[in-house]
């Protein structure tokens, strides 16, 4: 008889609300990306001004953002969900992300589209809208697999996932992810604090080091 293999199961992704006192670590996020990313995600070669621009306007109040840290406090993938402005279509969004090139075959894109579903449901969102250049697979492949109708226009595609309605499920899932979110962030600063530390007082043990090899003690 052949045992069964188990599934390991899924690492979870801490996936937490940005605000705007993170501005700063998107703006370094998108600066970062190269000219080939930028111009996949804006759909046209962003500049460094355009993207400062960009973050400038960012809407907090309106919108919503998501995005994940490393341990070391870099923002290596984020996510805008951007509602509409038109109370004609207020009940639609827009999804838009980033991954930087380091970080990426990691699943982090399907993530951020996974938690911004979730919270589009919460807030009354029934059509998510994405709008991509056709050469984004990535891009695309989540979508599709979501279950997006996709339609072709020259060189963009455009799609868009009815969403269905929230449940007391999907209100406490998110808010069971952004409170362990928000405790993974809490340590990453504690830790990354103490090891700043730690290379202040070498780097200060160095100095005192080499002051002493120079006055020959």
């Amino acid at each position: 008889m052949v045992s069964e293999q188990t599934r390991p199961a899924p690492v979870v992704v801490p996936i937490r609300s940005l605000g705007p006192e993170h501005r700063e670590r998107i703006a370094t996020h998108l600066l970062s990306l190269t000219d080939d990313d930028r111009y996949l995600r804006f759909g046209y070669v962003a500049t460094d001004e355009h993207i400062r621009n960009y973050v400038a306007k960012l809407d907090f109040v309106n919108d919503d953002i998501f995005g994940i840290y490393n341990r070391r406090l870099e923002l290596i993938a984020m996510a805008h969900l951007a509602y509409s402005r038109d109370p004609k279509s207020a009940n639609c969004a827009e999804f838009g992300v980033s991954v930087l090139a380091k970080a990426r075959g990691r699943g982090y894109g399907r993530r951020l589209f996974e938690r911004a579903v979730l919270h589009a449901r919460n807030e009354g969102v029934e059509l998510l809208f994405i709008h991509a250049l056709s050469e984004n697979v990535a891009m695309l492949k989540i979508a599709r697999a979501a279950g997006a109708t996709l339609e072709r226009f020259a060189t963009e595609t455009e799609g868009h996932l009815r969403l269905p309605p929230a449940t007391l499920d999907t209100r406490m899932s998110e808010l069971v992810d952004e409170q362990f979110a928000q405790t993974d962030y809490r340590l990453k600063q504690q830790v990354k604090s103490f090891w700043d530390f730690l290379a202040g007082v070498q780097e200060t043990r160095q100095g005192v080091r080499d002051a002493r090899h120079r006055s020959g003690s």
